[in-house]
Order: structure tokens, then C-alpha cells, then sequence
């Protein structure tokens, strides 16, 4: 069995946003082909897309050419949109997470679903989240890496996810029992990457990075022990630079720890005193394109924090989801934890789902 915990879907249609809110800058759709269409901002082209992003049949003709046995269904994070002002960007999240909700309610075998919520507005986001799981039935939240400083409000800085005002957002999904997945949007340092397509590939590590180390050094699963969080693309550049992390916390406590003495590494993997594994607090998806890059993660966090993300349907996923993990050697039991149980457990599915 295959449950892909990192793939991505939109609506067919949707309204003119810039004219519904009255500002630009949303992205609307333009079907210019048949099963083609232009995701658009303004004038700009951001991205062509096709119809599994929108068509759950495509979609499930996909799974069933590479035994996928249910995704886990996310928005596309540009449609995140935290610069908008809270109550548009309640309203959209709204609409994309009552799409998504009957798209699991009519296939509940084969999807389960990860709302989005405002978190320009924590309290508007910690409301929606409560929506999605009590009334729609979806799992949790898909967030972004940062919160954008937002043009429509009084607040100029961009907020990374350490910061103090988030925390309704935590509590509320610790009281949910709700599963958070981060994934990287509107990449640090863009301005500096223009060409060769440097924000997808050096500019989405960075953000996962800064977003666990920003979780971790400023407390957050201190002070939210049973918040369950996952980290898109394999964590980013954290697990390759997890040595430079943990000897900067011992050579300058001064600046890495005034909100936690806690060393990074306790978060990762160890070995009890029964030489038992015990998993790392926070979980990453399997998508890093390399089995040294896997067999890497499966020492950091063990298998029962990695889990099958193939992020589904686009260029830099991966284009068969599980063959990365399949050609690692893995026992039977831990190629079955990582292609299949570690997402349900983070998801907290129950064993029939």
C-alpha cells in the first residue's frame, strides 16, 4: 500500500479574484486548450497546468498506473496568499477547502485532504482549522514556511513560523488532534535568483530549513509537545546541514538558544538505553531525488517520521511515487512504514482507511 502524503490540487474554476476583492494580484485559471490551462497572475504566466490537477479521475488513473492507494490532497501553496487582507484570504481558503472536502467525501477510499487556512489572521486561521476537521473532516492544515508582510494591514515584516502570534494556530491544532505539513512558498532570496530556475532549487530548501530551525529554536514544540508537524521535500537543506546547525548552538548559545536551551539534535533520532529507536519529533516527507539524500533522512528521523510525499503532479516531484524509497534496502517492515504508515499515523488515519 501507498499513501502519497505530498500532492497538490485545485478547483476547475473559480471567480475573477482581483475583481471579487477588488486588488490584484490572485491567480485565476485560464483553460486556453482543452485540459490545459494557464495559472495566471495578472498578465504574468506562473505556471500551465493540466487536468489531473483539477480532475479526480485523471488523478485516480495516475494512482492506479503507479499503485498509489490514496494522496493526501493539499492546494497549490501560490494560492496561499497571505499578503491579502484576512477576510479575503478567509474567504478563498474557504472556497479551495470546501472543493477539496467534496472531492474526499465523494472518493474517501482513494483521498484524504489538508486544508489551508489565513495566517495573515491566526485567529481567522485557528476558526477555519476548527471548520475543516470538525465539520468538512480533513486531517489538518498544508501551511506555508513564513507568513508575507502584508500590504493591506499595519504589519510590514514577514513573520517566520517562531513568532508569538502564530500561536493560536498551534494550540488549535494541538486541540484537534490536526496534522500540520509545511511547504515552501515565495522563497527566500528571490530577488538574488533570477535565472536557472534558482528559487525552486536553492530558494525552497532554504525556506524548509529557516522553518524548522525557526520552529526548533524558538520553542515551538516545547511548548506544544503534541503538535504533530511535517516538513516538505525531505526538511530542505536541514538534514544536510544539521552538523553546522547543532555546532553553532554549542559555540554561540548566546544567539541560538535565548528561547531554547534545548539542543537541535535532541529532536532528531536516537537510541533509548535499550537500544530501541525512538523517531524524531517532527516528520519530512520522502521527496529528495537521491538514496543517499534517503538514506540519510531514515538515520536522521527514523522510518517512522518519513513518509512517501511524491509531490504529485508536478515537474519536480516524483514521476513514480515509492521508487526512490523501493530502491533504498529497507526491511520489509520499514518499506512498509515509510511507503504506507508513517503518513497515517501523522495523519492519524485509522488502520481501515
Amino acid at each position: 500500500m501507498k499513501i502519497d502524503l505530498h500532492t497538490h490540487i485545485l478547483p476547475r474554476d473559480w471567480p475573477d479574484l482581483d475583481s471579487k476583492y477588488g486588488y490584484p494580484g490572485f491567480v485565476r485559471l485560464d483553460h486556453y486548450k482543452p485540459c490545459c490551462a494557464r495559472m495566471m497572475i495578472g498578465d504574468r504566466v506562473f505556471r500551465e497546468i493540466t487536468d489531473n490537477v483539477w480532475d479526480p479521475q485523471r488523478r485516480m488513473e495516475d494512482m492506479d498506473g503507479e499503485n498509489v492507494s490514496m494522496q493526501v490532497l493539499s492546494t497549490v501553496p501560490v494560492m496561499f496568499s497571505y499578503w491579502a487582507k484576512p477576510h479575503d484570504g478567509l474567504d478563498l481558503s474557504r472556497r479551495l477547502n470546501d472543493h477539496l472536502a467534496d472531492v474526499v467525501r465523494d472518493h474517501p477510499k482513494r483521498f484524504a485532504g489538508l486544508a489551508t487556512i489565513p495566517l495573515q489572521d491566526p485567529d481567522l486561521a485557528a476558526t477555519e482549522l476548527e471548520r475543516c476537521v470538525r465539520k468538512l473532516g480533513l486531517h489538518g492544515a498544508q501551511i506555508g514556511t513564513h507568513v508575507d508582510a502584508n500590504p493591506h494591514s499595519r504589519r510590514i515584516d514577514t513573520l517566520n513560523l517562531d513568532n508569538v502570534s502564530l500561536q493560536p494556530v498551534w494550540s488549535a491544532a494541538e486541540e484537534l488532534n490536526a496534522a500540520i505539513f509545511v511547504h515552501p512558498w515565495d522563497m527566500l532570496g528571490k530577488e538574488r535568483m533570477p535565472k536557472y530556475w534558482l528559487p525552486w532549487l536553492v530558494g525552497m530548501p532554504a525556506e524548509t530549513s529557516l522553518a524548522i530551525c525557526s520552529m526548533i529554536f524558538g520553542g515551538v514544540f516545547e511548548r506544544f509537545p503534541k503538535l504533530r508537524v511535517a516538513f516538505a521535500h525531505g526538511g530542505g537543506a536541514f538534514p544536510g546541514t544539521i552538523g553546522r546547525i547543532d555546532h553553532g548552538f554549542h559555540v554561540r548559545p548566546d544567539l541560538y538558544a535565548p528561547d531554547n536551551d534545548t539542543n537541535p539534535r535532541k529532536y532528531l533520532a536516537s537510541k533509548n538505553r535499550k537500544g530501541e529507536l525512538v523517531p524524531a519529533r517532527f516528520y519530512v516527507d520522502s521527496l529528495v531525488h537521491d538514496p543517499d539524500a534517503l538514506r540519510l533522512l531514515l538515520n536522521l528521523f527514523g522510518p517512522q517520521r518519513v513518509a512517501l510525499g511524491s509531490d504529485y503532479p508536478f515537474p519536480l516531484g516524483e514521476a513514480h511515487p515509492g521508487k526512490l524509497i523501493e530502491s533504498v534496502k529497507l526491511s520489509i517492515k520499514e518499506k512498509k512504514q515509510v511507503l504506507s504508515e508513517t503518513a497515517r499515523e501523522f495523519l492519524g488515519l485509522s488502520a481501515a482507511a
